[in-house]
This record gives structure tokens, sequence and C-alpha cells, in this order.
């Protein structure tokens, strides 16, 4: 019996998936979860095959029966609804929007500002095979419509990953740009989609501890007493000391460092705001200098002595080949009691407040840390310059820090 749009609406998730059969090879597909798809089921080369239509209520009944329309139409004419036909027995390829994202992803690989497991690149693959793909994934290309695409952004929404939402946008957006350009469609159907977006919640940003009062002594007491990995613990100090970013700390290679002129030179392919300069100007991005105080080349020192036959001069626990666990930072600051108040990134903030505050140049400041210049077209970024500048900052602040740790007391107990 026909499916009615009163049947539709009232199908709950029960304790399986279940499927209600419509007719002619639609039936609407009801998650545990309560989401709702429309399916075509049909026979190709003597097999039960199947293909999304997309979902419900976004697709009305009406709708997803003249897609199922459509589909035998296609089946009729020997094309394969899921993207391969064959007009006059020659096997030809029809791009799905599996194919074209895949495509895309190939593309991009390579220019992802960042390789790790939490990079753009690893990041879209899994929203992709988890969020996109799914649902839409098996639908011509050309045939996707801005609705399908709302409801699967709709969808992450729901499960309250609004910044994963975000992300989705931005990536189908250049999936269907790409697509525009290689001519397997004319519009773009994930335009504008950030309209629907829903409301986020105010930015929580990074907890920084302030420099005065008590907060940055009690840090330096237990860091300086810090009973786990003597290389987590000089990491810590490396940071402090420097104000890099924790991915710029972990890649760092032996070779990065001379410490006859005090000097950490870093790539600028391993800078966030210089990546996409190298794209665009090639090699001639000069790199990010770091000016070491003596405190950090004595820290530098006693890394070289233990990891300097390694590729990375923080190597990992349990590989000394590859680079330090990107949680290595944020769980040391946790062990000592400082959960919820500070993170590795939110040093940066404690950094950039005390230089600030202790009357140093906000140009200084900024390229220390690897902002733009201020007094610079936006977008301009030279982490080379004010280097002597930065060296005298970068030393008043390392003994302050060595001020600030004899006002502390010893913790109670050695911090592991």
């Amino acid at each position: 019996m026909p499916l009615t749009d009163t049947a539709v609406r009232q199908a709950k998730p029960r304790e399986k998936n279940y499927s209600l059969t419509d007719a002619d090879g639609l039936s609407l597909f009801v998650s545990v979860k309560g989401t709702k798809a429309w399916h075509f089921r049909f026979s190709w080369e003597g097999k039960q095959q199947r293909v999304s239509l997309g979902t419900y209520p976004e697709l009305s009944l009406r709708d997803a029966r003249g897609r199922r329309d459509e589909a035998r139409a296609k089946v009729a004419n020997g094309i394969d609804p899921r993207g391969t036909h064959r007009p006059d027995s020659k096997q030809a390829q029809v791009e799905t929007f599996r194919s074209v994202s895949d495509k895309w992803h190939d593309f991009k690989t390579g220019r992802w500002a960042d390789d790790s497991r939490q990079g753009s690149g690893a990041q879209s693959r899994r929203v992709l095979d988890n969020d996109i793909l799914p649902f839409v994934g098996a639908m011509p290309f050309a045939e996707v419509h801005r609705r399908d695409l709302v409801a699967v952004v709709a969808r992450i929404e729901e499960r309250g990953a609004l910044n994963i939402a975000e992300k989705a946008r931005s990536w189908l957006r250049q999936i269907c740009r790409y697509g525009i350009a290689k001519g397997w469609r004319e519009d773009n159907p994930a335009s504008d989609l950030d309209i629907l977006a829903a409301e986020a919640p105010p930015v929580r940003h990074n907890p920084i501890l302030s420099h005065q009062g008590e907060d940055l002594p009690e840090l330096l007491a237990k860091l300086r007493y810090y009973g786990g990995s003597p290389v987590t613990q000089d990491a810590v100090w490396l940071m402090l000391y420097t104000a890099v970013r924790t991915i710029e700390l972990r890649k760092a290679g032996p070779g990065d460092f001379n410490l006859d002129t005090g000097i950490w030179t870093v790539p600028p392919t391993r800078v966030k705001q210089l990546r996409g300069k190298v794209r665009r100007d090639g090699e001639d991005v000069p790199d990010y200098i770091v000016p070491l105080s003596t405190q950090a080349m004595a820290v530098v020192e006693r890394c070289l002595k233990r990891s300097g036959r390694y590729p990375f001069l923080f190597p990992g626990r349990n590989d000394p080949h590859v680079m330090m666990s990107e949680n290595t930072i944020n769980q040391a600051i946790k062990r000592m009691g400082l959960d919820g108040k500070l993170t590795g990134h939110g040093l940066r903030g404690t950094i950039s407040t005390a230089l600030n505050e202790m009357g140093f140049k906000q140009k200084w400041v900024d390229s220390q840390l690897s902002h733009a210049d201020p007094d610079k077209t936006s977008g301009s970024y030279n982490h080379a310059e004010y280097v002597e500048e930065r060296r005298k900052m970068m030393q008043a602040w390392a003994d302050y820090l060595d001020e600030q740790e004899k006002k502390a007391a010893p913790p109670v107990r050695r911090v592991r």
C-alpha cells in the first residue's frame, strides 16, 4: 500500500532501523536516531541495488516519487542511477557526489595547512565519510540540490557539532566550485548555506594565566618540580621562553637551532600564518626567526644532548622517530593541577599580555608570536624582522620568569 504524507510524518524511530515501502521501488528509511531518508531499490545486472534520493522533510513524498520516476527512467534506458550507465552498450562514467568529493580531496592533499590527525585533510576526510557521503554520495553530482546539502549540515548541527558544521559548509562550497570548474555542473548548491546556520554559543577562548599575583609563580614552581618526563618538562619551558605555537615546537628538529647565534629558525611551511603565503609566493617567504634567551638556550642544550640524534627535538614517548603527541603539553598542564586555568596555547596569551604590559612595542610582540605587523597591510607577515629588539625583549621576559619563580614555594608534593 502506497505511503501517505501522514504516515511519513508520523513515522517514529524504533529500537532498530526500519523501512516503510511506498511503490515502484521507493521506500522511507527511518534510523534509530529518527533520521528519515528516501531510498530507491532497483535491479541492475541481476542484482538488487539501492540509491539514496534525499532526506525527509527536505524532500517531500511527492518530490521523492518524482526522483524515483527519474531514476526508474534511467534504469529503463540502461543508465545506472548511482552514476554509471551504458549508452549503446559502451560503459561511460557519470560523476557522483562521492567521486567529485574524492577527486577534490585528492587535489587538496598536500595543500592543507596541517597534515596532522586533527588537520584539515584528515578532518575533512572523516566528515565526508561519516556525515556527508552516506547521504548524498551516491547521487549524481549534477543533481544534488541545495535542500540536500541543507539537510546534511542540519544533521551535523543537531548533535551540537557547530564547528564541524561550519567547516562542512566550507568544504561543500569548495567541492561544488571544484566540480563547476571541471564542467560537471553550472551552479553551486552549497552557496549561501551559512544563512541557515545555527547560532553558535559565545566563543570560549583558551584560558590564560595572569602574570601578576600567584598564578604565574605557581605554574613555574610546579613546572620546576615536575616529576614526569623531562622531555615534556623542557617542552613547556621552551614554550614559556619563546611563545611559539605547540605545532611549531613539536615539529622542531635539532638542525633548526644555532646556539652560536642564539637563533631558532622555523621554516615558513611550519608557521600557521605563512603556509598560504608559501603556496602563493614559493621560496620568497622568509623563515620565522625566534631569538633565544640564555635560559632558552640552556633548555635547547639539554634537549640536544638527550635527543639530538633523532628527527625531532621533542620526540614521542613510545617512538623517538616521531614528534611529540599533540596532547602531551595539555596533559602535563592538567597534571600540574591547572586544568581549566591554562592550556598550551593559552601560554601564548599569558606571554602576549605580560609583554604588552611590560611596555614592549606591539609590533615586536606580534612578530615574536608570528602575528601580522599592525603597521602594515592586513595579511602582511615578515617574522624575520625585529630580531635584535625581540632578543632583548625575550631575555627580559626570561629574567622576569626567574624572578617570579623565586616568589613561589615548592609544591607540597612533586608533580607527576
